[in-house]
């Protein structure tokens, strides 16, 4: 089967009209830590599309390249067991959402109406960057575009972390770097 590229990716981008680019890198954005050194960002910044099967259902979630998925969170989301969350294969990666593990983008998937989900990490960031259908094309958008784009949900599934710690109390008006 076939695999969506940034032609495509581009052409779904354009739809929203907010001037959201696909650029090409020479070097390979594969991983989040791969595309962050590519972009010249920080590793947080990559906002990496995990396929997912939750009880046997395809789920994309959107998460902040520097956070792992928390998969308790997911099942109790969704009131499954842990065990009913799996990383989709390369296989149904294509068949389902349209992209090879790599390159898969947040919008322009194969299967209509698959419920996103965006981790709320990637909000602390002004400006974030996604794939576009190849390990090499990504594109740059901001949280509230993200979830324009995708019509997504706003989750807390990263495991908990540093990051999700200074979110906390940024939200509750603390500069977590201030000396006292």
């Amino acid at each position: 089967m076939e695999t969506f590229g940034p032609d495509h990716v581009q052409n779904i981008l354009d739809k929203f009209d907010l001037g959201l680019t696909v650029q090409h890198f020479d070097r390979s954005t594969f991983s989040s830590a791969d595309a962050a050194a590519a972009i010249g960002c920080e590793l947080g910044q990559i906002a990496k599309s995990l396929c997912l099967l939750v009880n046997g259902k395809p789920v994309l979630v959107v998460a902040s390249g520097d956070q792992k998925i928390s998969d308790a969170k997911l099942a109790r989301h969704f009131g499954v067991g842990r065990k009913k969350v799996k990383i989709a294969d390369a296989e149904t990666c294509v068949e389902v959402f349209g992209y090879a593990p790599g390159g898969v983008s947040p919008v322009g998937h194969r299967t209509p109406d698959l419920p996103i989900y965006i981790d709320e990490t990637l909000s602390r960031w002004p400006e974030i960057h996604a794939a576009a259908g190849t390990d090499q094309d990504n594109f740059t958008l901001t949280f509230e575009q993200l979830k324009t784009i995708t019509g997504g949900t706003v989750l807390d599934v990263a495991k908990d972390s540093i990051a999700n710690a200074v979110t906390f109390l940024e939200r509750a008006g603390v500069d977590p770097l201030e000396e006292k």
